[in-house]
C-alpha cells in the first residue's frame, strides 16, 4: 500500500529523472530508501551518458547504495522507481536483498514486476519482494510518453 512517503520519494526519483534527459537517456529516476526512510542512493538512466547498457537508474541507484552501506546487502531497503523494473532489474533487485519496490508506470513491454513478468513475486526463487505499483502512475507515464514523442519524427 502506498504511503505519503512513497509519494515523496516518488518525487525525488522523478526529479532524477529529468536529469536523464540532458543525456538523451529514457528518463527515469531511482531512489533507495533505508530502512527509516534516510535515502541511501539515487540514480538515473545513465546507457547513453556511459555507453553501458546495464546502467538502468534502478542498478546505477542499487550500486550507489551498496556503496555507501558498505555492503551488497540492501536487507531493510525500499526501491523507489519511475517506471517498472525489467528482467535485469529485477533480478538486480533480488540479487541485493531489497525487500520493498516501489514503482509509478507499468512498462507492458518488458516489465518484470507484475505486467510481462512478476518476477520479484515469484515464489519459485529463493527471495522476493514486496510491489507497490502505480505510485504517482500518471506523472511518471506522462514524462516517458513525452521523451518517446519528442524522439519520434513527425509526419508531414
Amino acid at each position: 500500500m502506498p504511503s505519503g512517503a512513497d509519494a515523496e520519494a516518488m518525487r525525488l526519483a522523478l526529479a532524477e529523472a529529468q536529469l536523464a534527459l540532458s543525456t538523451g537517456d529514457v528518463p527515469v529516476g531511482a531512489v533507495v530508501l533505508d530502512r527509516d526512510g534516510t535515502v541511501l542512493a539515487v540514480g538515473r538512466n545513465e546507457r547513453e551518458a556511459h555507453g553501458d547498457p546495464t546502467a538502468h537508474a534502478e542498478v546505477v541507484a542499487i550500486r550507489r547504495a551498496a556503496e555507501v552501506r558498505g555492503s551488497w546487502r540492501l536487507d531493510g531497503a525500499t526501491l523507489v522507481v519511475t517506471l517498472e523494473p525489467c528482467v535485469m532489474c529485477a533480478g538486480a533487485i533480488l540479487a541485493a536483498r531489497i525487500p520493498r519496490v516501489v514503482f509509478g508506470a507499468w512498462d507492458e513491454k518488458a516489465g518484470a514486476s507484475g505486467s510481462v513478468h512478476d518476477l520479484l513475486r515469484d515464489r519459485r526463487l529463493p527471495y522476493r519482494a514486496e510491489v507497490v505499483a502505480g505510485v504517482l502512475e500518471a506523472e511518471c507515464a506522462e514524462l516517458l510518453t513525452a521523451f518517446f514523442a519528442s524522439a519520434r519524427p513527425t509526419e508531414l
